[in-house]
């Protein structure tokens, strides 16, 4: 049995949001990419979230930083845009939110996310023999897979626990 990597840990991954920036302006260098300020706040805010968030909650929270308050949407969204082309954040299509990757320097990458309908945390479950395995399903399908990434819904430990004692105790 393979053992467990540290992206399976059911807490968020990046703890450190100001690290987190800090290792993708590092990786950003590396690539000859430019980590602007607008981008390098927006994936601040994600990472600080500790949980997936929507692009105009973050574009909120960004008006809420800026003395202006006059960050429009388009600032947000090419911050997006950008962030994800480049493998820094994932965006998980089934609730339209977007949360931190925390591998800065690794090229973007195909993930199974865990997550839960009621807390809404979400796990990336890195584990190489799924991707391999929906990669090769597809593919003798005669599919060409481009990219993948699935999303589990249900209940993470925390809530399944709470569900749990309320059912036994009601």
């Amino acid at each position: 049995m393979a053992k467990p990597h540290a992206c399976t840990d059911p807490r968020h991954h990046v703890h450190d949001a100001r690290g987190f920036v800090a290792a993708v302006e590092r990786a950003c260098g590396e690539r000859g990419l430019r980590l602007t300020a607008p981008r390098a706040r927006v994936l601040g805010l994600i990472a600080e979230a500790g949980q997936p968030v929507k692009a105009y909650d973050l574009l909120d929270r960004f008006r809420a930083l800026d003395d202006a308050g006059s960050v429009a949407p388009p600032t947000v969204y090419r911050a997006l845009d950008f962030l994800l082309a480049n493998g820094f954040i994932h965006k998980l299509e089934s609730i339209n939110a977007f949360v931190a990757c925390h591998h800065p320097n690794a090229a973007q990458h195909s993930v199974p996310f865990l997550i839960c309908d009621r807390c809404h945390s979400a796990t990336e479950l890195e584990d190489a023999s799924i991707v391999a395995q929906l990669d090769a399903a597809a593919r003798a399908l005669g599919f060409a897979p481009q990219a993948q990434t699935l999303e589990v819904h249900g209940l993470c430990a925390r809530c399944a626990r709470a569900e749990e004692r309320a059912t036994a105790g009601g």
